[in-house]
């Protein structure tokens, strides 16, 4: 059987759409879950619902019974993710998991993007765990940029510390087809135990091919405004975030300037079978255009 942790999530939903689109039997698949009633789409489905949440091991010894191939879909509270991590990887080790399979993030073990950290530890202890595994790094998320549609449609500005900095971004589904073939064949191929794949889309683009994407999407110019880290923060503060959010959002535009998002590997693409979904396709999906406004 193949667990997919956080499946009512974003990314964890769409690797369970995936198995299913590609074969694998619902009665295969675990959507553990810390919230089993908002499973129901899957669980009428066939697919098998068990509650998982990563704060409470008894619950993952539970939800990982009789599993051969688990997915660890990386935890989103920021700062509780290495002990949560780790939770799920000795519940996989107790339940006699042949194979583990991580959602990491780029160059994760040498890396300074802010984020780093705690998927840098969460592999050093899936690696000392001695279960067999597979890290997935994924690179951006074109879908992170949905706010920014929002905002442009208003104002009609993408504001920004990014400078001329790259970003290969692909959609979340891209990443979810990617771990449902490293799942679909974790059991048969040799060749992904302690395999590391670097996963980003096949373009880096800037940000004023962002802004003008955007205006195509929503109908009207958007013009990219860069400004120092110093002036972003205090806009971020303006429009209402508190002191926390916007650090980070600056310190992930300086990631940005630094090039630490723009690498293009082609494992993607190469390990679903096509190219990656483009920034203007992934974006209207995301905010539901079918077309240029």
């Amino acid at each position: 059987m193949i667990a997919v942790t956080a499946a009512t999530g974003h990314l964890g939903h769409l690797v369970v759409e995936s198995l299913l689109e590609r074969g694998v039997a619902p009665e295969q698949i675990v959507a553990a879950v810390r919230t089993p009633a908002k499973a129901a789409d899957l669980a009428e489905r066939g697919v098998l619902v068990r509650e998982a949440d990563y704060s409470r091991p008894d619950t993952l010894a539970t939800a990982l019974e009789g599993v051969d191939v688990v997915l660890l879909v990386s935890g989103s509270e920021v700062g509780q993710r290495v002990q949560q991590h780790a939770n799920v990887v000795e519940a996989a080790k107790a339940a006699g998991v042949r194979h583990l399979v991580y959602t990491s993030a780029p160059q994760a073990t040498t890396s300074a993007l802010v984020l780093a950290p705690e998927h840098k530890a969460t592999e050093e202890l899936i690696a000392a765990s001695g279960l067999t595994a597979t890290i997935l790094r994924n690179g951006w998320y074109t879908e992170n940029y949905v706010g920014n549609v929002e905002q442009a449609r208003e104002t009609g500005v993408l504001l920004g510390s990014v400078g001329d900095g790259l970003v290969a971004s692909a959609s979340r589904k891209d990443y979810a087809e990617a771990a449902a073939v490293v799942l679909a064949a974790a059991d048969a191929d040799p060749s992904l135990e302690g395999a590391v794949y670097e996963l980003s889309g096949d373009v880096a683009w800037d940000h004023s091919f962002l802004a003008a994407t955007i205006g195509e999407i929503v109908g009207r110019e958007v013009v990219y405004q860069d400004v120092t880290p110093e002036a972003h923060v205090q806009a971020l503060l303006d429009a209402g975030l508190d002191e926390g959010t916007a650090g980070f959002v600056v310190a992930l535009d300086g990631n940005t300037r630094d090039g630490l998002l723009s690498a293009t590997s082609g494992e993607l693409s190469r390990l679903i079978g096509r190219p990656t979904t483009t920034l203007a396709e992934g974006l209207r999906a995301a905010v539901g255009v079918t077309s240029a406004a």
